[in-house]
């Protein structure tokens, strides 16, 4: 019994197929991927080359300069151990909580103000930002001298008003005050700028139907601004908590982690034990730890976001 010709010509067209997606698959061209091999190493260099060091760091004790034995998981039980690090754990979640929502919220409202017609507009964009224009050494240095002592701006202002002399940076609570509200003063102008430009891109026609149909000002931003901004908002909530973890030069030109480790963060107390207590594997041990929180808040945001 013979073959029909119909499933002959399928069986024929099947080859043809097979042996064309074959021949494609042996045509790839493989010029654009030689042309990012270069990045892509470089790229692997400065981020792998120092995270493997600094693992490497954390299972051996010793200091930079002379590194000793092997102690594999040592280093991490004993900086569970310490109170430093928990109380340096703990001011880091306050630090970049307050910083974020602070930021946020002062970003958010004066972006929502800059969005409408008021006088001086194209001013205040641009003042508004000088914060995050001046070198973070210029600004912060500046602020140290305004509040780090008795004859100090601020406390001169105090006492024209009659009041005591306050000390900022001398107390516990008056030093993570000021640490967080210079952070909040740093970094408020990337999230309005953010959020401005974000808000620049909603239809106004939105806001009018809303207008037509009854909504007051309060639930056309509920309604419409607010999830209209959301996804940037996300995105700019991960970055200044990622940038807020990591902060180094805020904190240690204001108080060096005190007084009495008070504004001591994970990143402070890292940098403490690697150059000025040339315990690098400890140091290195809180860098990981540090690394893992951030990479555990990224990917809780980014489910959220997902979510969304």
């Amino acid at each position: 019994m013979g073959i029909p010709q119909s499933k002959m010509e399928e069986t024929s067209t099947s080859k043809k197929f097979t042996t064309s997606s074959q021949k494609r698959r042996r045509k790839i061209n493989w010029l654009p991927y030689q042309f990012l091999l270069p990045t892509i190493l470089l790229l692997m260099l400065i981020n792998f080359y120092p995270f493997l060091t600094g693992l490497f760091y954390s299972i051996r004790e010793g200091s930079l300069i002379q590194l000793e034995d092997f102690v594999g998981l040592d280093n991490y039980i004993k900086l569970l151990q310490m109170p430093e690090f928990w109380n340096a754990l703990q001011f880091s979640f306050l630090f970049g909580f307050f910083g974020v929502a602070g930021s946020y919220l002062i970003g958010l409202v004066l972006a929502v103000l800059l969005n409408k017609d008021v006088w001086g507009k194209g001013f205040f964009r641009v003042a508004l930002l000088v914060p995050w224009i001046i070198p973070s050494v210029v600004s912060i240095v500046g602020w140290r001298w305004m509040i780090g002592d008795q004859h100090g701006l601020v406390n001169q202002l105090v006492g024209f008003l009659g009041m005591d002399p306050i000390n900022f940076l001398g107390t516990e609570n008056g030093a993570i005050f000021s640490v967080i509200l210079i952070k909040i003063w740093r970094s408020f102008p990337f999230m309005m700028v953010t959020i401005l430009a974000s808000l620049q891109t909603i239809n106004t026609d939105l806001y009018e139907a809303a207008k037509i149909d009854g909504a007051n000002r309060w639930q056309s931003f509920r309604f419409i601004t607010m999830p209209s901004i959301k996804m940037i908002s996300i995105i700019c909530c991960i970055l200044m908590t990622i940038w807020c973890f990591n902060d180094f030069d805020t904190i240690w030109l204001l108080t060096q982690g005190g007084p009495v480790n008070a504004t001591e963060n994970l990143i402070i107390l890292a940098y403490k034990y690697t150059f000025t207590k040339s315990d690098v594997g400890i140091g290195s041990a809180v860098s990981i730890f540090s690394l893992l929180i951030l990479m555990i808040l990224a990917v809780i945001m980014l489910k959220f976001q997902e979510k969304d």
